[in-house]
């Protein structure tokens, strides 16, 4: 009897990446101690907005930024205009990280087909897109505020992998939070929690067995 060949291996693999703590910085302690000069006020603010479930709902898509502003407003008593300020730092400090996008690059000029899928309110996304180059690297971009789901949710991984035919067991999924990719890994991808570039490179090369293997300058 002929063995089985599996056709898995002459498959590309691909690579999705999280945005916020991926190729972005995400640091909301980091915001607030530069919007407020009172210490007093950090642990309060990073409660009513950061840490709070309508941050959660502002990434669902479920909460646009007008009705999340009243609402941290309600809870802190802060001014309406200076939490429209705050929402734009917050914006702002989503600065690219440099290594990251070096990776990126690499695994692009070897010809791997990168994809996005981010936890990201629209108007995000949006400063985002104008704000810095590079989008046209993706072959795919899924963020959750224009599908109405989150990450960890199992549909989310479940839709980039539809929308995008990609098999499973050769995608790469790499965030920063270790629940979204127990999440990618229980939909049977590939998941890397992201340290820092030459950690994740180093994670891509042995998960292929060198095929993504791409150096980080």
């Amino acid at each position: 009897m002929a063995p089985v060949v599996s056709c898995a291996s002459t498959e590309p693999w691909r690579v999705i990446f999280d945005l916020g703590g991926v190729l972005f910085e995400w640091n909301p302690l980091g915001i607030v101690r530069g919007f407020y000069p009172d210490a007093a006020l950090h642990e309060p603010m990073l409660d009513c907005v950061y840490r709070h479930p309508d941050w959660l709902a502002l990434d669902e898509g479920t909460l646009d930024e007008p009705g999340a502003i009243a609402r941290f407003g309600e809870r802190s008593g802060r001014d309406a205009a200076e939490l429209a300020r705050l929402m734009q730092a917050t914006r702002e400090s989503l600065r690219p990280i440099e290594p990251t996008w070096r990776l990126l690059r690499g695994l692009h000029a070897r010809g791997v087909p990168l994809f996005c899928l981010s936890n990201m309110a629209e108007s995000t996304y949006q400063h985002l897109r104008a704000a810095h180059p590079g989008w046209d690297l993706f072959s795919g971009i899924v963020i959750s505020a224009r599908e109405k789901m989150l990450k960890p949710q199992a549909q989310i991984f479940r839709l980039i992998l539809e929308r995008h035919g990609l098999t499973p067991g050769r995608t790469v999924f790499i965030d920063d939070m270790p629940a979204n990719a127990a999440a990618a890994r229980a939909c049977g991808l590939h998941a890397i929690v992201f340290h820092d570039a030459v950690s994740c490179a180093a994670e891509l090369s042995e998960i292929s067995w060198g095929e993504l293997s791409v150096a980080v300058p």
